[in-house]
């Protein structure tokens, strides 16, 4: 199965530790310029997604969704969720821990993108 969004082993340490301090966790990229091009964590119901965002995927069972006008950018690529030294977006749960989420990309080979259905 090809998934959109993984996660690499930092990010998922990253999660674990989150979601111990807050519960159950959601990301949201939305696309926008600053913090919105990055991978968001909220508390899970904290960020209300609606009929503009695409569940691409879970990464260490949290939703991740991205804004409707981000994917049709984004379709062709392979989200990895990592992790890197400095401060997170205003909002994202990973600011005061020193690290960063960080979206990662690659490009779906042919037969992986035959395999993808539209979320």
């Amino acid at each position: 199965m090809v998934q959109r969004v993984l996660a690499t082993d930092a990010a998922l340490d990253l999660i674990r530790l989150l979601q111990a301090k807050h519960g159950p966790l959601m990301f949201h990229q939305s696309g926008g310029c600053c913090d919105g091009s990055a991978p968001m964590c909220y508390a899970l119901g904290e960020f209300l997604v609606g009929d503009s965002d695409v569940l691409l995927g879970q990464i260490g069972d949290c939703p991740f969704y991205m804004g409707r006008a981000q994917f049709e950018y984004w379709r062709h690529t392979q989200l990895i969720i990592d992790v890197v030294p400095g401060r997170g977006g205003m909002f994202s749960l990973e600011g005061p821990e020193g690290l960063r989420f960080l979206t990662r990309s690659r490009v779906f080979t042919d037969a992986e993108a035959a395999l993808l259905s539209e979320p």
